[in-house]
């Protein structure tokens, strides 16, 4: 792992865990005080916060282990084990809250504020915006998402807070409680973030598409080669947010030597991870018919009658070798037709109906990237 983004990420994490533990020190003391769940309830998400800071840093730090025999692509995903884990005790906190809630429902205790009360609670707010802000920001920046979590979880306790002093200021000033009701709501806001974030972390460990903006970039890389005449079925493994280990099928000339393939498929992936960061371990030739214009020809048709179908996002790879009688390319289907297959199938038949002569292979690829 990048040392200058591990430790920025420390640092983050040991900042929140200090302003959290001492948000809700505050918090408690000013909750007791005036037997306020709302107040209360918020001091034990303050801790939450912070406990989830703490796991942030255990959780970066293994990630950041150098690849050994058992692991040779790394820990990076370790990242993504410790957000899930914050996850769950966001989601543990907003149903213990739920359950203080609603027995204050059942029970009702009446709560004292005071002008001070109301002073520390805006106070804190305050605080969490700020501190939200910068956390989301570093996380973005730095490609954690335990860092961006814990930062939307902040700037959505600022809302909760808010929502505290409201009830503080219309109870102080109105003698209307509503006390036990905004701490099922603030248990409701906890539960679905925590819902939130364990649904995007098990996303993540499950592999999501890898975004268009990488995949993008690296195939344009890839483009930037002369006899290169376009990069197709990129696919980009996530090792951890810093390790982005791919493959590609590269469309070159039939009549490179293997040689020259050699030279290419080195410098386009030196290139690619200077340009991208992306590792390509494995790059794969189409070859394209050279000078050969009755071959240009029955492509061109060929293409057209592919691409004449509306769920056709792509078709690539086009070799027509005329000694063997053999036409092979490569389609991509959308994901969104409900039989992928029939359709892959009806295109076949399609053109082998109308050139007869020949044999086909045609593959059918998924929408892997953009």
């Amino acid at each position: 792992m990048n040392q200058s983004r591990q430790k920025k990420i420390i640092q983050t994490s040991i900042i929140g865990i200090i302003t959290n533990i001492a948000l809700a020190i505050f918090k408690a003391i000013v909750g007791l005080i005036s037997g306020s769940i709302a107040i209360t309830l918020d001091a034990v998400n303050n801790l939450s916060d912070a406990l989830s800071s703490l796991i942030t840093i255990i959780g970066t730090k293994l990630a950041g282990k150098e690849p050994d025999k058992k692991h040779p692509l790394g820990y990076g995903r370790i990242e993504y084990l410790s957000a899930s884990i914050i996850s769950v005790i966001v989601l543990y906190a907003g149903i213990t809250s739920l359950q203080e809630s609603i027995k204050k429902i059942v029970h009702p205790e009446t709560a004292t504020y005071s002008i001070v009360t109301l002073l520390i609670i805006f106070v804190a707010i305050i605080v969490k915006i700020v501190l939200g802000s910068y956390v989301k920001k570093v996380g973005q920046t730095v490609d954690s998402d335990a860092l961006v979590a814990s930062g939307q979880d902040a700037l959505n306790d600022s809302i909760v807070s808010t929502s505290t002093l409201v009830a503080a200021i219309l109870y102080l000033f109105c003698h209307i409680s509503i006390e036990a009701w905004l701490g099922v709501i603030i248990a409701i806001v906890i539960i679905k973030s925590g819902f939130e974030m364990l649904r995007d972390t098990i996303s993540e460990i499950l592999g999501e598409r890898i975004d268009a903006d990488i995949s993008q970039k690296v195939k344009a890389s890839i483009e930037t080669f002369d006899r290169v005449q376009g990069a197709y079925d990129l696919i980009i493994h996530n090792y951890g947010p810093d390790r982005l280990i791919g493959s590609v099928h590269i469309e070159v000339p039939s009549s490179m030597t293997a040689k020259e393939l050699d030279t290419l498929e080195r410098h386009i992936a030196e290139k690619t991870y200077k340009d991208t960061g992306v590792i390509l371990t494995g790059i794969s030739i189409y070859s394209q018919n050279v000078n050969d214009e009755s071959s240009a020809i029955i492509e061109a048709d060929i293409r057209r009658m592919v691409m004449s179908h509306p769920h056709v996002l792509q078709m690539h790879g086009f070799y027509l070798d005329n000694g063997k009688r053999q036409i092979r390319f490569d389609i991509i289907i959308d994901f969104d037709v409900e039989d992928r297959h029939a359709l892959y199938q009806e295109i076949v038949n399609e053109v082998k109906r109308k050139y007869p002569i020949y044999s086909f292979y045609v593959q059918l690829d998924a929408d892997i990237s953009d």
